[in-house]
Formats: structure tokens, C-alpha cells, sequence
């Protein structure tokens, strides 16, 4: 038997530094190879640790709630032959040993270990990526377990359609939503949304709960509370101040009576073909954002400065940022080739973009390389803003909430459902006529949504 440290790795997002959210084990506890030890959360996302070693657990090094550097170590290890790391032998820092068990076939990320003098590095997979078998026989990776006893789901119930018979995150989803346990993007008539698009993975705001512990700005001050600027927040603020005093923000904006994207939506809720998909007006808006890009590619541009000069970037294709609210704080994923999906096939994915956000397993890809942003500003009571761009974007649309107002319809005041829709350019990008083309646009989709089988 010997005592290995484990240093904090980096767990393939470039990250610098993470802070140690809760521990899974403690003093004591015999883990083996692959074992959740801990759960830490990075400038993007909240990620759970393996063991790299068979063994039991020799102290934690670190405290709930303290932020680390990568390479520092976090938990030390008394490996034990016997459980399966073969030798026992490991060198120390790594994150899988040459002896240890083979990982299961399947894509995932990596973890990279950080030895103690040679820095070397050795990659296996994550446990999120290996299905587990319970004792009562259900077969599903740990996120999806944790998922299911976040939204209430039995798995014992669920019925599994993974090619090894294993439960998978669309199976739950699909149970949790015939529950009406869970409730996806909507509107405020159909129920509670928690989305907002902001740059980076979440914007700072004044005394926000669930972020970081609080404590007394001064010794006796109970008047004042101070809330630690790291992780998400952290990256937020960075990148929001690099948005805004880099690009010259100009919004427009423009109210329309959005009565028939109501109904278009209604209908699609009752079809037999979305049985299993959440759709809300965010779907609607999505396509006529889309729709609106090809007609004007600039608001689908981005600044690039380069030591011969700036240069302007077109992107032929759209990443459609969306924001959603989680339990960590609130991250923009995005939909990779947006412009390629159908209508039913944008649903699902803005269903399983919210879905994995809410789990706090948006992995870092899906948060980057986004072309252009929708905030759903309306869920929270907004009838318009005026948002800050994503950095590397040169536009950001914001859906106001959508409520019935008198409305002029060929010469009567009638009822309609209104809403605006409001958008933030770079001005260095694009210039008035192409923004408020693209806003008039985006407008008369929601308007007549019967244009988008154009």
C-alpha cells in the first residue's frame, strides 16, 4: 500500500482554477476506480470528479467552498492492491493508471492529470460516460441518475432505448415531461420559464441567490453582505466588460401583435408529431431569427482584429445562442447548424439544450463559437432591454413578454397578443438600415408565421 495525492486536473476546458462544490466521499471511505469523489465547478460548468485510484480515502485537502488551481492537491489515497489498480503502484498525480481497468468503448471528455515532477498525463473516461448497473438492474450513466432524482423520475419506470439498454437523458426527459413533473422553455401562459441571454456563461447582478455563500462585509456589520466574484460570475463579468467597451452597442426595437405565432404554437402543442417535445413561442422566434439571418448575413458577422487590421468575419451558418437559467447560475449554450434543423428537430434541441443547462452538464463546446444570441426577456414580465452582446458575436435579440393588448386590426380595437422584439448590434459590424431590417424581419415572422414555409 502507499498514500497518493490527487491534484485538481484540468478536465479539458483550459481552466486555471475550480472550486470544490461538495465532496462525495469522506475519510475513510473505500473507493474504487472511477468512483465520484467530488464535485467542483469551473468558469463554465458544474463537473464531477472521478477517483483515479482503487483504494480508500486518506484525508481531503480541501474545504467545501475554497477555490483552487489546477494542479493543486485536493485528496490523498491509500491504494490498495487488492481493489483492483493491479500493482498498487501509481504514480502520484496521475489520473488513471496503466493497471487499471480498461475504460468501456464511447466518446466523452477526458481528464488530464498532473504528475508531481514530470508532468506527465494520462487520459481516461469519465463516469459520466460509463453506464452503471443499480441493484435493482437499471443501467444508466451518473448524470442521468442524478438528473432523474433531480426531476423526481423512477428509473425502475422509465423505459430504457440506449443500444445497450441502458436508460438515457431523452428517456427521462420524455417520462419527467408525460409527469408534468418538468416544465422546458415557455411562456408565461403555459407556465414558469427561467431563461435570459447573456455573454459568457452568466451575468452578474446585484445580491443573487445560490451563487456563492455571503458573509459579513466588516466584523459587526450585519447590514451589508459581501458574495465571493468566482467561477461562472467571475468569467461573466470578464467577458461583459470586454462586450461593452469594445463593441458600440445600438439598440433597436419594435412591437408587434404576435397573435398568430399564439396560435401556431397552440396547434403545435396539440399535434400528435410534438407529443414529446415542450414547444412555446421561443421556438416560433427561433425560426424567424434564423429565417431573418439569411436575408441580412451581417448581423450573423464578428469583429476580428488582426495585427494587419480588422477584419470582418460572415459566418454562413448560425450556433443559435439560447440562455437558461440553472440551479449554478445562468449559461448560453448553443445550437451548432441551426439553420440545417427543421421545426420539430429545433424543438428537440432547444428541449435538450435547456434540459442539460438545468442538470449543470452544459459542456464547454456548447458553450462556445455562438454566431447570434436570444434573450427570453419576456418570462421575467420585460416588455423590452437592451442587451449586452455575446463577445465574438455582432448581435443579440430579446423577446419581450407576450400579453394581450388593445390592438387596431382594419379599423377596430380588438384584443391581440403583443409583444417586442428588441435587438443590440455592433455598430461597427452592421449600420441602422441593416438592423432594423433584420428586426422588421424577425417581426413579421412572429407576425405571419405562414412566411417561414417560404
Amino acid at each position: 500500500m502507499s498514500t497518493q495525492n490527487f491534484p485538481l486536473p484540468d478536465v479539458g476546458e483550459g481552466l486555471t482554477e475550480a472550486e470544490i462544490v461538495a465532496w462525495k466521499v469522506a475519510p475513510g471511505d473505500r473507493v474504487a476506480i472511477n468512483d465520484v469523489i467530488c464535485e467542483i465547478e469551473t468558469a463554465k460548468s458544474l463537473v464531477e470528479l472521478p477517483s483515479p485510484h482503487a483504494g480508500v480515502v486518506g484525508e481531503l485537502l480541501v474545504n467545501e467552498g475554497a477555490t483552487v488551481e489546477v494542479g493543486t492537491p485536493i485528496i490523498t489515497f491509500v491504494t490498495d492492491p487488492a481493489a483492483g489498480s493491479g500493482t498498487g503502484s501509481v504514480a502520484p498525480g496521475t489520473v488513471a493508471t496503466a493497471e487499471a481497468p480498461a475504460p468501456e468503448e464511447g466518446g466523452g471528455s477526458v481528464l488530464v492529470g498532473y504528475g508531481s515532477g514530470s508532468g506527465a498525463t494520462s487520459r481516461r473516461k469519465r463516469p459520466a460516460e460509463r453506464p452503471v448497473r443499480s441493484s435493482v438492474g437499471v443501467i444508466a450513466k451518473p448524470p442521468i441518475r442524478k438528473l432523474a432524482r433531480d426531476l423526481g423520475v423512477d428509473l425502475t419506470s422509465v423505459t430504457p432505448t440506449g443500444a445497450d439498454g441502458e436508460v438515457t437523458r431523452d428517456d427521462v426527459m420524455k417520462h419527467a415531461s408525460q409527469a408534468s413533473v418538468f416544465r422546458n422553455i415557455e411562456t408565461p401562459e403555459w407556465g414558469s420559464v427561467r431563461e435570459e441571454t447573456v455573454p459568457a456563461p452568466q451575468a452578474p447582478s446585484g445580491l443573487a441567490r445560490g451563487l456563492a455563500p455571503v458573509r459579513p462585509s466588516a466584523a459587526g456589520d450585519d447590514r451589508t453582505e459581501s458574495i465571493p466574484v468566482k467561477g461562472v460570475r467571475k468569467a461573466t463579468s470578464s467577458a461583459m466588460v470586454q462586450s461593452a467597451y469594445s463593441a458600440p452597442h445600438v439598440t433597436v426595437w419594435k412591437e408587434i401583435d404576435a397573435t398568430r405565432t399564439m396560435e401556431l404554437v397552440k396547434r403545435l402543442k396539440a399535434s400528435p408529431d410534438y407529443a414529446d417535445i415542450k414547444v412555446s413561442p421561443l421556438l416560433i422566434m427561433a425560426r424567424a431569427v434564423i429565417w431573418a439571418v439569411r436575408r441580412t448575413p451581417m448581423v450573423n458577422a464578428a469583429w476580428i482584429d488582426t495585427e494587419a487590421g480588422a477584419e470582418i468575419a460572415v459566418r454562413h451558418y448560425v450556433n443559435l445562442g439560447i440562455a437558461a437559467a440553472t440551479p449554478r447560475g445562468l449559461l448560453v449554450p448553443n445550437i451548432k447548424d441551426a439553420q440545417d434543423l427543421s421545426m420539430k428537430d429545433l424543438a428537440r434541441a432547444l428541449n435538450r439544450l435547456t434540459l442539460t443547462a438545468r442538470e449543470g452538464k452544459t459542456p464547454p463546446a456548447d458553450q462556445q463559437n455562438g454566431t447570434i444570441t436570444i434573450t427570453n426577456i419576456g418570462v421575467f414580465g420585460m416588455d423590452a432591454g437592451t442587451p449586452i452582446i455575446n463577445p465574438g458575436e455582432a448581435g443579440i435579440v430579446a423577446m419581450g413578454t407576450i400579453s394581450q393588448k388593445p390592438w387596431v386590426v382594419d379599423g377596430e380595437v380588438r384584443p391581440r397578443w403583443v409583444t417586442t422584439v428588441a435587438g443590440s448590434f455592433d455598430h461597427r459590424v452592421i449600420d441602422g438600415d441593416g438592423m432594423s431590417r433584420f428586426i422588421a424581419d424577425v417581426a413579421s415572422i412572429l407576425e405571419e408565421p405562414a412566411l417561414l414555409v417560404d
